[in-house]
């Protein structure tokens, strides 16, 4: 058998599990494997093998009713498990088995224990679960859980913040059009595009008669941007990064910045965003929707709307008045203001959300369309230029 062969066999056993033995692989493991497929098999041992079965329960029932490996109900054993899979896999993997755990195996409880805390590996979707147990977290926890939170929130304004301050800065100097600027600040694209009607062919140039220039930091208009998120629970990752850009744009002298949390109830954090992981101990994943309150409350907020940029993160499953969203929406649209809807604000794809609320919005002149975070500073330059939105392809 070459060596390529017993790869692929390797592999598909490590794929099946116990059931590659007896479906054709007749593949066995040791070593370092076998220390792997016993880690897989804790989570992801089914009926008909890995590959698309029915995971184990808590008790880690497996195939055909014979006690397979688990990972049960004890703390020091899911941690050792955690230990586990950090040796075996890359970090990426390990952030979707641990998910899978959570998910597959109702683990959401042990992570209110200090010691699994400390031994997960933190990611966005980790943050939004342990948001989503905040109210029953004990005292014990806390401490730690907030530490795992703020390791997150730093990593990911180490990763999103310059750009974010760069782009959206080009964008503000862009939006104050100086019509006598310096040789040095002119804008070549916009002024020749202003003076295209006094082309002489025969010289084969256009003559400017007005020069309109970048504006420079210090002439900049203020802008005020209010972001509006649905807290409800399958809107977490949104809420984590969100909370991230609310700090980072608060950060900017030029940007006035306010961030609204809402389900059935609204709640103004924009006194904690010198601190994203305060704004985000202030939420309260779940519940239910109601973006009419939640718009009503921005709308009151508004004293300069053709300076203002409203970004409503939702996935506009709404639960209030629907008409009367759609006319708030339309009346901040009429004074002046930007309104961004934004179905998402992650990496996890295309989110289900309210096709109806999402049309009529789009025939309001307000698309709806989710956005991964590396996109975010493009879509905000957009709207604090009053350009049209750059909206991803579908």
């Amino acid at each position: 058998m070459s060596a390529g062969t017993e790869e692929r066999l390797r592999r598909w056993r490590l794929v099946l599990g116990d059931a590659g033995n007896s479906d054709g692989t007749g593949c066995s493991l040791g070593g370092t494997d076998a220390a792997m497929d016993r880690t897989l098999e804790a989570l992801y041992g089914s009926r008909g093998g890995r590959n698309g079965g029915k995971g184990t329960s808590p008790g880690g029932q497996g195939r055909g009713g014979e006690r397979s490996a688990g990972l049960g109900g004890s703390a020091p054993q899911v941690a050792r498990w955690l230990g586990d899979i950090r040796t075996y896999f890359p970090s990426s993997v390990v952030q979707i088995m641990q998910r899978d755990a959570i998910e597959r195996l109702g683990l959401s409880a042990l992570l209110l224990e200090p010691e699994m805390l400390e031994a997960v590996e933190a990611d966005v979707h980790l943050v939004g679960t342990l948001l989503s147990l905040n109210k029953a977290m004990p005292e014990t926890s806390k401490e730690t859980a907030r530490a795992v939170v703020r390791k997150v929130v730093q990593e990911l304004e180490k990763k999103l913040a310059s750009r974010t301050r760069a782009t959206l800065t080009g964008a503000l100097d862009r939006s104050a059009k100086v019509n006598r600027p310096r040789h040095r600040d002119i804008d070549w694209d916009r002024t020749i595009r202003a003076n295209l009607k006094n082309y002489l062919p025969e010289y084969g140039t256009v003559v400017p008669e007005r020069l309109i220039g970048y504006g420079r930091a210090s002439q900049s208009v203020k802008k005020d941007v209010v972001l509006c998120i649905d807290q409800s629970g399958s809107m977490a990752a949104s809420v984590v990064y969100a909370s991230v850009f609310g700090a980072v744009l608060a950060s900017m002298r030029s940007i006035d910045t306010r961030l609204v949390v809402f389900d059935t109830n609204v709640v103004d954090l924009t006194d904690d965003l010198d601190d994203p992981v305060d704004v985000l101990f202030g939420t309260q994943l779940g519940g239910g929707t109601d973006i009419n309150r939640a718009l009503a409350y921005c709308q009151s907020k508004i004293s300069r709307p053709a300076e203002t940029v409203v970004v409503l993160i939702s996935d506009l499953y709404e639960g209030g008045i629907r008409d009367e969203m759609l006319k708030r929406v339309a009346a901040m649209k009429a004074a002046g203001v930007q309104f961004v809807t934004l179905l998402a604000l992650s990496d996890e794809g295309a989110p289900a959300y309210d096709r109806e609320h999402a049309s009529a919005l789009a025939a309001l002149g307000a698309p709806a369309f989710a956005c991964t975070p590396d996109h975010f500073p493009d879509v905000m330059a957009a709207a604090i230029e009053k350009r049209p939105l750059p909206v991803p392809e579908a």
